[in-house]
């Protein structure tokens, strides 16, 4: 049995639980099959082996003067003023081999970064998004099993939960937690794919106040059990957008955890943290597939409305991991994992008109990521305005 990396996971999960068509990538990762391990406990978990793989580029900047910090004047229903095409907004990037998050200006310039202040606890950072807000920033790890809130303006982590370098379901351990939110109330929510849950947890006491699904049943049953879940994504009323990796589907779940519908998602292998679309209406979602595709569908209808796809090329996406309508323009803004970039894909001509990083060019100085693997838009701060000064 050849071990594989951590981020061939997803790749692979979907070919072992529901028998889809081969894809080129591993078996196993490398956490799952290190050894030796501890044996099992319930208040320690399981300890892995940390590859160089894992740690990727270390703790690494890049290296530019960073400007002050405008306040936050503007939130998610009143964002600050837009920059128009082709991006709007600048955004933050998980740049997850890079163990860093950064914040790209529409003008590809560099207004904020966040290197790991220990890669013991902090590496591998593969999804954020802002708080309701804007003022914290909420991490997902998957391979070093561990998430985190980040304070914006002091740059300082300032909360864990999981264990890092150590897996499992009891008190304060996960296994392979995918996606990271924080909830209005400013509760925690995760989906911990491994163990088939979503959690909700209180950053006060650490527990665990709500979890969705069951660890060892990794079935479609929402809530009582879920398939594989990798995203949980706020809604605008407070209800959860699910996906679950197997059979590509998609819920919509109040907070009380009543399901309102739940669909597959069309012409999706293996869909990627599915979100709604700026109206609420629609459901975006990526496919972490190579080649990779975005897809916009009506959950009632389950009709494709919009889809972006190329076989081969420079258009062509290779593991694209999250995907979002842009408020203003209604362009798409995707991650391209494995192609190490960020781009604006033209909502009607579907032409990559904007694009940070190079396709499989891997470094931290400027202009360049290493395994971008999440991002979210900062409607709060203007940074526009502020660099005029």
């Amino acid at each position: 049995m050849t071990l594989q990396s951590p981020e061939r996971f997803k790749a692979t999960l979907i070919t072992a639980c529901i028998g889809l068509m081969a894809l080129a990538s591993p078996v196993l990762t490398t956490a799952q099959a290190a050894s030796p391990v501890q044996k099992a406990d319930k208040s320690t978990g399981i300890e892995v082996t940390v590859t160089p793989e894992m740690t990727g580029a270390g703790i690494v900047s890049s290296g530019v003067t960073l400007p002050p910090i405008p306040p936050v004047t503007g939130n998610r229903t009143n964002p600050v003023a837009s920059w128009g095409k082709p991006l709007p907004y600048p955004i933050v990037i998980a740049d997850r081999r890079n163990n860093r998050l950064i914040e790209i200006a529409p003008d590809k310039s560099i207004v904020w970064e966040f290197p790991s202040p220990s890669l013991k606890v902090y590496r591998g950072n593969e999804d954020v998004n802002f708080s309701a807000d804007g003022k914290q920033l909420a991490v997902s790890e998957e391979d070093n099993f561990d998430v985190h809130i980040v304070d914006y303006e002091k740059k300082l982590l300032t909360w864990t939960y999981g264990t890092p370098d150590h897996r499992g379901k009891g008190d304060n351990l996960l296994n392979y937690p995918d996606d990271a939110h924080l909830l209005a109330d400013g509760k925690f929510i995760t989906a911990d794919i491994r163990n088939c849950r979503i959690v909700i947890i209180d950053p006060q006491t650490n527990k665990v106040v709500t979890q969705w699904g069951t660890p060892g049943k990794c079935k479609h049953n929402p809530p009582h059990e879920l398939a594989h879940p990798n995203g949980a994504t706020p809604m605008a009323n407070g209800d959860l957008l699910v996906t679950e990796i197997s059979d590509a589907w998609i819920s919509r779940i109040t907070r009380e955890g009543k399901v309102l519908w739940s669909v597959k998602a069309p012409n999706v292998h293996y869909p990627s943290d599915a979100f709604p679309t700026v109206d609420g209406k629609q459901i975006i979602v990526a496919d972490f597939w190579k080649p990779g595709r975005v897809v916009i569908f009506d959950p009632v209808t389950r009709k494709v409305t919009w889809e972006y796809f190329h076989k081969d090329g420079d258009m062509a996406l290779d593991h694209s991991s999250i995907a979002r309508e842009l408020p203003d323009t209604g362009d798409i803004l995707v991650v391209d994992d494995l192609n190490d970039r960020v781009m604006v894909i033209d909502r009607k001509t579907k032409q990559i008109i904007w694009q940070y990083g190079e396709k499989g060019k891997k470094g931290f100085t400027p202009g360049l990521l290493n395994y971008p693997d999440g991002f979210d838009i900062d409607v709060f701060r203007d940074w526009k305005n502020a660099k005029r000064k």
